[in-house]
């Protein structure tokens, strides 16, 4: 392997099994794994990581026959840097073993428990908060814990595992893209908990943490060419390689129950406040993203960069920017205007290759929080919402499976028959939790809905880079 790229140098015989992280997908690689490499870097043994796979054995076959080691790509325009990653120390499949990963979060060397499972993960009804009970994984669970099959399942499992053999408790760090996840979690896990032992349920909540946390690194999927072309740079095939922008971002609400990493010298942020970071990224970073993605994705931008190229693009962008901006409290240190010129900066990065594609998914589960929730407060405040309209209204045209240029896709949700059968604005507002929208709400969606279908998507942000948009469609009827 070329001297130029990284490995470890610590030994990575003498580290411990401190992490445990359910979700091991690309995120994780290059975004947490990458602060406890630095931990374990830094001399401190007690950060490896055990990965767990939640569903297929993937990427336990990409990894284990490399011993968990990984290649990490950071990209930015021509520069490229690579990484060879140690810290992932195992990999587990919980369907094939729950048992073990059970074992694993009860083990005396775990300190923490952190996740990126996505929203769906969770197991939530959105509009109560609680355990999803037709889930049929969560009534699994709810019946039993022998053989847990959910995250709030295989969590109430281990933290059982601890009590009863007398360790500590720990602390539990969701990493989603949820507003209060560290609260939505707990919630989850100490219904699921009660339901099986009161005094278990009862001792998670005086004992265990479940901090809120913020996590940003934008990391597209990676392709056989991305593959064949570090091969051809290192001169080893890793399949179970990642790649990532330079941009990472930790904030964690400083709440923790026994050891953790010095996250302040890794560079992760400890605050009394989290929401506000969230609110912005989510609405900012993430509501972008997603209106780019629908959109997009609709004119034929198979990327990302590919649609801020453009005069229309980046006038969307700003134009829903602007809006959102208005529902946000900033933080001390987060300057917005800033903020928002360096994520055009990193949406504008063409190495990173992102998919509008990979964005498009499990967007009835993303919506609420990036898109719902401004359009909420501005209403409430009176203001008209034209650009987050398009947003939502792009997405709900995304459900038809046919781009503008006719090419058929599979919409890829976990409710997608559900959103396939629903008919008109309400019905699919009605789907994502989102049918308190008031009138003026619904009337700018159903116009740009019904300006999509019959125009196309380009023409229509294309008018905004013309300066037709932002208009007050709050006041138009959807035959306007």
């Amino acid at each position: 392997m070329p001297a130029a790229v990284a490995g470890p140098a610590y030994d990575r015989d003498a580290a411990k099994r401190g992490v445990v992280h359910l979700g091991i997908g690309a995120f994780h690689r290059a975004h947490q794994a990458a602060v406890f490499e630095a931990a374990l870097e830094g001399g401190d043994l007690r950060w490896g990581v055990v990965g767990v796979s939640l569903r297929s054995a993937a990427v336990r076959d990409q990894l284990v026959p490399q011993d968990g080691l990984y290649t990490l790509l950071v990209r930015d325009g021509q520069d490229a840097r690579a990484q060879v990653i140690g810290a992932v120390l195992d990999v587990l499949v919980a369907p094939e073993d729950p048992a073990a990963v059970v074992r694993a979060i009860g083990a005396t060397d775990t300190h923490l428990v952190t996740l990126t499972v996505t929203e769906k993960g969770y197991k939530l009804d959105r509009a109560s908060g609680t355990l999803d009970a037709d889930d049929g994984d969560v009534a699994h669970d709810l019946a039993s814990l022998d053989a847990p099959r959910t995250v709030p399942g295989l969590i109430a499992a281990g933290l059982a595992v601890r009590r009863a053999a007398g360790r500590a408790a720990i602390t539990i760090l969701s990493c989603d893209n949820l507003p209060h996840n560290g609260a939505l979690l707990r919630a989850g896990v100490l219904e699921m908990a009660r339901a099986h032992d009161p005094a278990l349920a009862d001792w998670i909540d005086r004992e265990v943490a479940f901090p809120a946390t913020m996590v940003d690194r934008i990391v597209p999927a990676t392709t056989d060419a991305d593959i064949a072309a570090l091969a051809g740079r290192i001169g080893v095939e890793d399949r179970a390689m990642v790649k990532t922008e330079p941009f990472l971002q930790w904030v964690v609400e400083d709440r923790f129950t026994g050891p953790r990493p010095d996250f302040a010298t890794l560079g992760v942020q400890l605050t009394d406040a989290v929401g506000p970071w969230e609110d912005a990224k989510l609405r900012l970073l993430n509501g972008a993203h997603s209106g780019i993605a629908y959109l997009g994705g609709l004119a034929g931008d198979a990327f990302v960069h590919e649609f801020v190229a453009r005069d229309a693009g980046r006038a969307f962008v700003e134009a829903l920017w602007d809006e959102a901006a208005v529902t946000l409290t900033p933080p001390a240190g987060l300057d917005i205007p800033g903020y928002r010129q360096q994520l055009m900066a990193r949406f504008a990065n063409s190495s990173l290759q992102h998919r509008t594609r990979q964005i498009a998914m499990d967007g009835s589960q993303k919506l609420p929080q990036r898109l719902i929730a401004p359009i909420r407060e501005r209403r409430a405040q009176g203001l008209p919402v034209d650009a987050l309209a398009l947003a939502v209204a792009a997405w709900m045209r995304w459900q038809a499976g046919v781009t503008d240029a006719g090419e058929r896709f599979a919409v890829d949700d976990p409710i997608a028959d559900r959103l396939a059968g629903a008919n008109g604005v309400d019905a699919l507002l009605a789907a994502i939790g989102a049918d308190d929208l008031d009138e003026d709400a619904r009337r700018a969606i159903a116009a740009h809905l019904d300006a999509i279908e019959r125009d196309g998507a380009r023409t229509v942000f294309d008018r905004l880079a013309a300066g037709a948009y932002p208009r007050r469609l709050d006041s138009m009827s959807p035959e306007e």
